[in-house]
C-alpha cells in the first residue's frame, strides 16, 4: 500500500478514536471528578502498554525514544491541564476549536521548515480542515477577546508539541514511545492533582467508560504515531485533529444532542479536506 494513503488512514484512525474516547470521557466526567477520569485512564493505558510490550517481548530503544516520549507526555498532560481549565471558564466554545487550530498548525509550521510544503491540494485541505475544526466546535461563539485566548492558545501549544514529540520518539519504537508518554503524563497529572489537593478516585459507576477513554485514547496516540512514521507528520497531525468531529457525531448518535447546521457544515467540511489531504 501506499505509504501516504497508510498514513492518511491511521491518521483518521487516531481521529476517530481520540474523539471517541473524548466522548467516553466526558460521559465518565459526567459521573465523577475530571481528574480522576483523566488519571484513571492513563493509569490503565500504561499498564495496558507495559502488558503489550511484555507479551510480544519488545527489545528496549535508545535512551532518545525515552526523552522524546517523556517530552511528549509531558505536552499533552500540560495541555490537558490547560485546556480544562479554559473550559471551567466557561469558553467552551472558544477553548476547544482554537486549541485544536494550534494544535494542527504548529506541525505544519515545523514540517514546512524541515521538509518542505506539500502539494497544493495538501495545502488546501489542511486550510479546509482547519475551517472544518473551527465549525464543528461550535465556531467560537463565546466573547473574542485576548484575555480568552490566553489558556486556549497555550493548550493548542502543549499539545503541537505532543504531536512534534511523539513523532520524534516514534522513530524506533512506537509502543515504549508510548509507555513513556504515559509515565510522564500520569507522574505529573498525580503530582499536579496532589500539590492542588483535586480529587483523584473516581466513583465505581464512571469506572467503565473511563476504562474505555484509555483505550481508545492510547489506540489514538499509537494510530497518529504509526501515521506520523509512515507519511509527513504535517498530514497525520491536521488528520488527526479532526477528532471533534468524531466526539459531535457519537454526541448525536447515542445523546440525541442536537448538532447545528455550522457543526453539519464543519463535518463536511472535514470530508473534503480528507479527500483532499488523502489523494
Amino acid at each position: 500500500m501506499n505509504p501516504g494513503l497508510t498514513s492518511g488512514i491511521f491518521g483518521l484512525l487516531a481521529a476517530l478514536t481520540w474523539g471517541a474516547g473524548d466522548f467516553s470521557g466526558g460521559l465518565a466526567a459526567k459521573r465523577t471528578n475530571v481528574y480522576g477520569v483523566v488519571i484513571v485512564a492513563h493509569i490503565s493505558s500504561l499498564l495496558l502498554l507495559i502488558i503489550a510490550a511484555l507479551v510480544l517481548r519488545t527489545p528496549l530503544p535508545s535512551f532518545r525514544t525515552w526523552i522524546w516520549g517523556g517530552a511528549a507526555g509531558l505536552g499533552g498532560g500540560l495541555g490537558l491541564l490547560l485546556l480544562y481549565s479554559a473550559l471551567a471558564s466557561g469558553r467552551m466554545s472558544l477553548a476547544a476549536p482554537v486549541s485544536a487550530l494550534v494544535a494542527a498548525g504548529i506541525p505544519v509550521v515545523a514540517a514546512a521548515f524541515t521538509t518542505g510544503l506539500p502539494g497544493i491540494l495538501v495545502v488546501s485541505g489542511f486550510i479546509l480542515a482547519m475551517a472544518a475544526i473551527w465549525f464543528v466546535s461550535g465556531g467560537g461563539s463565546a466573547e473574542f477577546n485576548l484575555k480568552g485566548l490566553r489558556l486556549p492558545l497555550l493548550a493548542g501549544l502543549a499539545f503541537g508539541f505532543f504531536f512534534i514529540s511523539l513523532h520524534q520518539a516514534s522513530s524506533e519504537s512506537v509502543l515504549y514511545a508510548l509507555i513513556a508518554v504515559r509515565v510522564v503524563s500520569v507522574s505529573s497529572l498525580l503530582v499536579f492533582a496532589t500539590l492542588t489537593r483535586q480529587p483523584i478516585m473516581p466513583t465505581r459507576k464512571s469506572l467503565a467508560p473511563i476504562l474505555m477513554s484509555g483505550l481508545l485514547d492510547t489506540i489514538g496516540n499509537g494510530a497518529y504515531a504509526f501515521a506520523a512514521q509512515q507519511g509527513r507528520v504535517d498530514v497525520a497531525a491536521v488528520l488527526g485533529s479532526l477528532y471533534p468531529g468524531s466526539t459531535v457525531l457519537l454526541a448525536w448518535m447515542f445523546l440525541k444532542e442536537r448538532v447545528s447546521r455550522l457543526q453539519m457544515i464543519g463535518i463536511a467540511a472535514a470530508l473534503a479536506a480528507i479527500v483532499l489531504i488523502t489523494v
